[in-house]
């Protein structure tokens, strides 16, 4: 989407208000001497990364629980506090236990999990589940009524390049209610071991999690040939065949018993302040800024093992900080009230963020919107990519921002690598997925991303603070109009989940 094709003529808001007075004076509080400082300090050795779990991500929360004070932001975290709890498990699959079964007729094979199988992901259960198996090729996704107590066998040919969909295919079928889905893998020795031995890396999830996918499992085909020939099933030709197919298999039956070995717990901590609105009819509703205080820590045998993650996401939370800072000038307070959402367990999988929009600390229908922000202080000096525009009004009210403050020389651009998914991977997925229109500024990866080379000096700083200014204005823009956002009926569909 391309947000500024044309010149757009304003509608009667805020918007001219904003580059005069109190607005003014208030975003050019927001400088790069003040991100560069802010960025320092979030991103300095001391803080070691900034790990989840580690005294380095404590000492983050607890710099900008006093930054939210200085900022005269009200507490909204748990118990009267400015932080939120939340149990977290380090945990990886107990391969001694683990394993999946394929029996039809009097054949039955089975791959232990570590050896001939992998766990990619999806929800580990304390007994095993069984289900017929539909066999599946090619692009088409089943009806969820054909996927009711059935393990989906999905033929993959890994001896070609894979379609950039099938990402996406394989998460809609695990998620719309099947037993299993397990990938039956034609991988060479080699890549099936290297792929095993990354599958076996502790990973970390909530204590409260109750995960909606059916567990997805890699299955080398290998070890199944004799089961798969007794049920008809030729892998090779199902590859060859152009067409695809799904067809129920009734005599071949998946049992998927999957265990966890739990290696630590810890309880993490999201931080939460609110700058409360003026307007009596409107201040219960709020503006969510966010931005994810934590990193992924060390990295031993390095001569430099810090991760320092300067743009990932100590500058997000620099921007966070700074805009709490310039809202709590004089005259500037918006109708609506602001909460400024500094979530951790971002790295893992948005952890910190789910549990908030499933635990709110505010009521999640009263969010009107959230502005979230990961690295960006890199990259281009004049754009950012902006994701989510075209989902909800809030792709309009953006460009109308930019047109007034085109002094700012801000542009907004599409994804440029939409095979990454970025959408996906941040902490305003939580925030879409349950209603809340979103828009997303990040200036994109580099070669420093998730290295110890990810420093504070390189960090842009006057290209960043001229960001933050024009996010310090599009949140007020939101905050002031009257009606809030709008979804875009399709963009609702595809993304919002319905309970």
């Amino acid at each position: 989407m391309n947000l500024l094709p044309y010149a757009i003529l304003l509608a009667p808001t805020l918007l001219a208000a904003q580059t005069a007075g109190p607005m003014r004076r208030a975003a050019e509080t927001i400088t790069a001497a003040d991100i560069m400082r802010q960025v320092s300090i979030i991103a300095a050795d001391s803080m070691m990364g900034r790990d989840n779990p580690s005294r380095g991500l404590e000492l983050t929360a607890g710099y900008v629980v006093n930054e939210f004070r200085q900022a005269g932001l009200r507490p909204a975290g748990d118990a009267g506090g400015y932080v939120q709890r939340f149990g977290l498990s380090r945990w990886t699959i107990d391969t001694a236990r683990s394993t999946v079964t394929l029996v039809g007729g009097r054949r039955r094979s089975v791959a232990r999990v570590g050896i001939q199988a992998r766990y990619v992901d999806g929800s580990i259960t304390d007994a095993p589940v069984r289900g017929e198996i539909l066999l599946l090729s090619g692009p088409d996704t089943p009806k969820k009524e054909q996927l009711h107590d059935r393990a989906v066998l999905l033929v993959l040919d890994y001896s070609r390049p894979l379609p950039p969909s099938l990402g996406d295919q394989i998460y809609r079928i695990a998620a719309a209610g099947p037993k299993a889905v397990l990938l039956l893998s034609n991988r060479d020795s080699i890549s099936f071991v290297d792929r095993l031995a990354s599958s076996l890396t502790p990973r970390l999830t909530r204590d409260s999690d109750t995960n909606a996918l059916a567990p997805i499992i890699e299955l080398h085909e290998g070890t199944l040939g004799p089961v798969l020939r007794g049920a008809g099933i030729d892998p090779d030709q199902l590859r060859r065949d152009t067409m695809g197919i799904h067809q129920p298999i009734p005599e071949l039956t998946a049992v998927v018993d999957l265990r966890r070995s739990v290696l630590s717990r810890a309880q993490l901590p999201n931080v939460l302040g609110i700058l409360e609105g003026t307007d009596p009819k409107l201040r219960d509703q709020y503006v969510a800024y966010s931005a994810h205080i934590d990193h992924i820590g060390v990295s031993p045998g390095q001569p430099d093992s810090v991760n320092n993650g300067a743009d990932d996401n100590a500058s997000g939370v620099a921007g966070l900080l700074e805009l709490a800072q310039a809202f709590s000038q004089p005259g500037v307070r918006p109708r609506r009230s602001l909460l400024f959402f500094a979530p951790s367990a971002e790295e893992p999988g948005l952890v910190g963020s789910a549990h908030f929009t499933e635990h709110p600390t505010v009521p999640l229908r009263n969010i009107v919107a959230n502005i979230n922000m990961d690295l960006i202080g890199r990259n281009w000096r004049d754009s950012v990519i902006a994701v989510g525009p075209e989902f909800s009004d809030l792709g309009r009210i953006l460009e109308q921002v930019v047109s007034a403050h085109s002094d700012l020389h801000m542009t907004p651009i599409p994804d440029r690598w939409p095979e990454e998914r970025i959408f996906y991977r941040s902490d305003h997925y939580n925030f879409a997925r349950r209603g809340v229109p979103i828009l997303f500024f990040t200036s994109g990866t580099h070669p420093d991303y998730h290295l110890p080379s990810d420093e504070p000096q390189r960090i842009d700083g006057e290209k960043e603070s001229r960001l933050v200014r024009l996010l310090f204005h599009l949140g007020a823009e939101v905050a002031n109009q009257t009606a809030r956002p709008r979804w875009n009926s399709e963009s609702y569909q595809q993304i919002v989940e319905r309970n």
